[in-house]
């Protein structure tokens, strides 16, 4: 069996072993890919490391985050998201979960239209957890429409908005 495979055999079983030793996920990642990376590219590895750091902050494409969230506060500050979900809620009349079912179509929309997982949650999290555990939703249902919808608006394609 080559190097490689038996570097790779080996870094899975070692972040097995570091999750079984109650490590958590993100840093047992980066323990068990940063020993076997050393282990396959010596000292090399830490020549690209800055490289790559470099090479994932300097994307355009991430410059939505921040304008998103940004988005968010700003409704969320002048209570005009308040206001349409307060509409919404009106207009569902006495459908149970209106206001939830309104709050994933409005985030299918935007996950779609900006394509970042992240700017998403954030801002329908500041524009609508608050009204909707005003108006009596469970904290874990709210927060779960929130993530789905999110998450949702990642298989609809920018074109269908």
């Amino acid at each position: 069996m080559p190097l490689v495979e038996l570097l790779a055999v080996g870094l899975i079983i070692g972040f097995m072993f570091l999750l079984l030793l109650g490590i958590p996920v993100g840093i047992g990642i980066a323990v068990a890919g940063f020993v076997f990376g050393w282990l396959g590219f010596g000292d090399f590895l830490f020549n690209l490391v800055p490289s790559r750091i470099y090479g994932v902050v300097t994307k355009y494409e991430f410059i939505a985050i921040p304008l998103f969230v940004f988005m968010g506060v700003m409704l969320e500050k002048s209570r005009v998201a308040e206001d349409m979900l307060e509409v919404v809620g009106r207009l569902s009349g006495r459908l149970n979960g209106g206001m939830a079912v309104a709050l994933i179509i409005v985030g299918i929309l935007m996950g779609a239209s900006t394509g970042i997982v992240g700017a998403t949650v954030a801002t329908l999290t500041m524009l609508t957890l608050p009204v909707l555990l005003k108006r009596g939703y469970d904290p874990g249902l709210a927060s779960g429409a929130i993530c789905a919808s999110g998450t949702l608006g990642q298989i609809t394609p920018p074109h269908w908005c």
